[in-house]
């Protein structure tokens, strides 16, 4: 039987395990590294971790530390999220963010899950997912995530170096959303994690 992923074990481990700091994409990596390696928290399967030194970065790039601008959305109706199995988490898509990488106007759709607002710690958590014109290249083919919480003012920061994949990406026991086709960016994101297996 599969495992069932819930959003809020990847923030754990990710961004949010430092409520307050903001972490540099080099520290972001550093953890992320750690928490692969650690048998309590590792998606990897048992004969993966035996092996893991750390996963594949691409070299930090502050090109893809992006200044973007905010679009709230409003009324918006709740959906349910495909994922890699029948699970399907209640979504609402909660906001746009307006950016520009290589002279190119973009747009990418942030997501608030429903149910995990409602868990301590959460409320402001928020879902952006996304593919590029790497995936299936040099990163998993089914696009890679990012987290964030709602945001204090009209413009974010979107850093794509602390870009990661989803935990089916190395272990199939997971299940994972499938990044909306409307976050699919006509670029390449070459920053945050590549591909784990060839």
């Amino acid at each position: 039987m599969k495992k069932v992923i819930y959003l809020f074990l990847i923030c754990t481990i990710n961004l949010f395990a430092q409520e307050e700091t903001v972490q540099t994409s080099q520290e972001y990596q550093e953890e992320l590294n750690l928490s692969f390696a650690d048998s309590l928290h590792s998606p990897l399967t048992n004969e993966d971790r035996l092996h893991f030194e750390r996963l594949d970065f691409f070299p930090i790039d502050e090109k893809y530390i992006v200044k973007a601008k905010f679009v709230k959305l409003k009324k918006q109706k709740p959906f349910d999220m495909p994922t890699t199995t029948a699970r399907k988490p209640k979504y609402i898509k909660y906001g746009e963010l307006h950016f520009t990488i290589d002279s190119k106007d973009l747009v990418l759709t942030v997501y608030k899950n429903i149910d995990l607002s409602k868990r301590k710690g959460f409320k402001d958590y928020l879902f952006l997912p996304f593919l590029d014109e790497t995936n299936g290249n040099e990163t998993y083919g089914g696009g890679r995530f990012l987290d964030m919480r709602i945001p204090k003012s009209d413009e974010v920061i979107i850093d794509f170096n602390k870009a990661y994949n989803p935990y089916c990406a190395y272990n199939p026991e997971y299940s994972c959303p499938i990044v909306p086709l409307e976050n699919e960016l006509a670029v390449e994101i070459k920053a945050g994690v590549k591909k784990f297996h060839d």
